[in-house]
Order: C-alpha cells, then structure tokens, then sequence
C-alpha cells in the first residue's frame, strides 16, 4: 500500500513498483506478484529513493513496518532463499 500498486495514487508520478509487477512471484508468502517479496526485488523505493540489491535494501527493510509483518506471519518462508526457490520453481511450472 505504497501508492505505487497498480492504480495506486503514486503510479502517475512515480511508477508502478518492480515488486508489483513481478509476476514470477505471484503467491510468495500468500502476496500477488512481488509485493510481498519486494526486500529481494531491485528497483522498488523506500521513502522515496529507489533501492538496489537485498544486500543494500536489507537494513531499510528490517525497519519496515510491512517487512515485519510478512516475516511475522510467513516465518522461516520469507527468506531470500524460499523467495528464489519459490520464483525457479513457478519457472519450471
């Protein structure tokens, strides 16, 4: 709920989110597409500034109110190990 959703209130002026149309994720943790997965998709923003690689987004993401949520409720699931598991298995589907 970033506003960067597909018809979010942010699309017009930044974008819809990486994480948002990444479609290989579709049903990672319980989300659609990438959002729930967006600590290991490059490209989406954190207050404003567009992140990188898990390595750099990581100390942002522990900070997230969201992030905490999905790995509360997800548990040892959402890691980038399930998150690259999950995204190669769908490919071989």
């Amino acid at each position: 709920k970033c506003g960067r959703e597909p018809e979010g209130e942010k699309v017009a002026e930044l974008g819809v989110c990486p994480a948002a149309k990444f479609v290989e994720a579709d049903g990672f943790c319980g989300g659609i597409n990438g959002g729930r997965g967006c600590i290991y998709i490059t490209g989406t923003l954190c207050s404003g500034i567009t992140q990188g690689s898990y390595k750099e987004k990581e100390k942002n993401c522990m900070e997230c109110k969201f992030y905490r949520l999905v790995k509360n409720e997800s548990g040892p699931q959402m890691s980038i190990m399930s998150f690259f598991k999950f995204v190669k298995d769908k490919e071989k589907v």
